[in-house]
Parts: C-alpha cells; structure tokens; sequence
C-alpha cells in the first residue's frame, strides 16, 4: 500500500515530490522549510520563527494522515549553521514533549528558498 498524504494547511510542495507517503504502517514525510501554507513564502525573522512555521507544518501533515508529535519515531534535522542548534532544539523540545524520537541534526551548505532549517519526519501508527 502506498497512499499520498497532502494537505492545504501545509505548503504545498515545490517539485516533483509529496507531502508525505503513507505506507500503512509507516509515513515518510518530505522535508518542511518555513514557508507560510497560504502564500509559499519563507517566514521571515530568523531560525525560531523559521523553526516554528516547520513545526507547524509538520503538524498539519502529520494530521492529516490522523497522526501527531507523539506517532514520531525519526527526524532529521538539517540547519545551514549548527551554531542555531541550541535555539532550533528549545522550539523542537516544545513540539516533542513526551517520549522524544530518534533524530539526527546536521549541516549542510544550503537549503531550498534560502531556509536556515528543514526538518523530515518518520511517523508510525500505533
């Protein structure tokens, strides 16, 4: 089984990819930047509200495939300067309050639309 996850209230992506693929039991979720659902563009003042508009669209994806922060089992996190780790890791801490998942941060040299931050999700039904 292999079912497309999209949703209005996330941005809708920007190539040739799906918000997230429903497997049955596992959903892969693409990457979110901080883009604003409504008008594609990347929020604007700096990594925390960038972090927080990725949360909230992971969110929005998460629910549409009946899931939550809770039903996350990975995350990688991918940030253009680890010298934001610590502000990036307040606002995650914020969304994943009870048993954290597995994750991975790293840095890489540029991301898409010019983000600070991207975030891609694993989730498994319970």
């Amino acid at each position: 089984m292999k079912k497309v996850i999209n949703t209005r209230h996330a941005p809708a992506a920007i190539g040739p990819y799906s918000q997230a693929i429903d497997t049955g039991d596992t959903i892969f979720l693409s990457g979110q930047i901080g883009l604003e659902p409504q008008t594609t563009k990347l929020v604007s003042g700096g990594i925390e509200l960038e972090t927080r508009q990725v949360l909230d669209n992971i969110r929005e994806v998460l629910g549409a495939a009946g899931l939550g922060f809770r039903d996350v089992v990975k995350t990688t996190v991918f940030l253009i300067n680890l010298a934001d780790f610590e502000i990036v890791n307040g606002v995650y801490g914020e969304h994943f309050t009870e048993e954290a998942p597995a994750r991975s941060t790293v840095q890489v040299a540029a991301l898409p639309r010019g983000a600070l931050v991207e975030i891609e999700v694993i989730a498994k039904r319970p």
